[in-house]
């Protein structure tokens, strides 16, 4: 089975945005995108939760279904830990190659994971054996029809040995996090070093999103990069404050139009609408 985001990768740089649900997926590609990304920090906030892991598996197969409904472009998926060892791993990555996901990244973590941009404690990292046979037993399960992204949570020397030890077990990127490498030139040394392509999070407010223009990641050999939270901050800060203004008895019409508010005949057009009045009007007696 042919992999799109592979013939992707193959092309150039792809940029795939943090997505949650149908309507972020419809938007992300209406705007020009050409891959997507399920989120998990965006799944789990979308849930009223912090990213720590504490929505199931099935919660966020999920929402990656509700992308997939929403969305033909390729999808990358968070599976957080595989939500185990190497035996749920496996059965974590079937269910979303089922759901029609081109990659999942897999962290090194103890489950439950941590986020490491909420927390300045050291992360508890699996041992590296224990880690390359998770990525072993996904690689195995999947072959080619979907790309598996190895993704560590330490730091400097240790990333690289965790990462070349990935790429050995069947990894087809490595992934570090922003907070593995402090500089421009130890990602080039990572990639160096693993021969195969990288996947950074340009995280908002992360040094990676400022560093990062898309000349220096293909320098670099950065693949794909992953803009994971700036769509969820953007549409947390509109509604808080024009839920706070309409709080406040301020007129509806003025907090809309101060708020930058989608018109109301754009947004019933971009969900889809006219398709539902065509096929209302083809299939449906006229008395319904």
């Amino acid at each position: 089975m042919s992999n799109r985001l592979r013939d992707q990768l193959d092309e150039d740089l792809v940029l795939a945005p943090g997505v949650w649900d149908g309507l972020t997926a419809v938007i992300a590609e209406q705007a020009g995108f050409s891959a997507l990304c399920a989120s998990g920090f965006a799944i789990s906030a979308s849930l009223g939760y912090p990213d720590a892991e504490l929505y199931t598996m099935t919660e966020n197969l999920h929402a990656v279904r509700t992308i997939r409904e929403a969305s033909s472009l390729p999808l990358v998926a968070d599976i957080d830990t595989g939500y185990g060892n190497a035996v749920n791993a496996v059965r974590t990555a079937r269910r979303f190659l089922d759901a029609g996901v081109e990659a999942v990244f897999m962290e090194d973590q103890e489950s439950p994971k941590r986020c490491p941009l909420t927390t300045g404690a050291a992360l508890p990292l699996l041992d590296v054996t224990a880690a390359a046979g998770k990525i072993r037993a996904v690689k195995d399960t999947v072959g080619d029809d979907m790309m598996v992204i190895a993704r560590t949570d330490a730091r400097g020397d240790e990333a690289l040995r965790r990462a070349v030890a990935y790429v050995e077990a069947g990894a087809d990127l490595i992934m570090p996090v922003t907070k593995t490498f402090d500089t421009v030139e130890e990602w080039a040394a990572c990639h160096a070093e693993v021969g195969v392509p990288l996947m950074a999070t340009l995280t908002a407010s992360a040094w990676t999103e400022k560093a990062f223009t898309p000349e220096v990641m293909r320098e670099i050999g950065v693949g794909l990069a992953i803009l994971p939270t700036q769509l969820l901050m953007a549409v947390a800060g509109v509604a808080e404050r024009t839920l706070s203004r309409l709080a406040r008895d301020e007129a509806p019409a003025q907090v809309g139009e101060d708020e930058g508010a989608m018109a109301h005949h754009r947004f019933v057009d971009l969900i889809g609408t006219a398709d539902v009045e065509r096929i209302q009007h083809t299939y449906l007696p006229e008395s319904a």
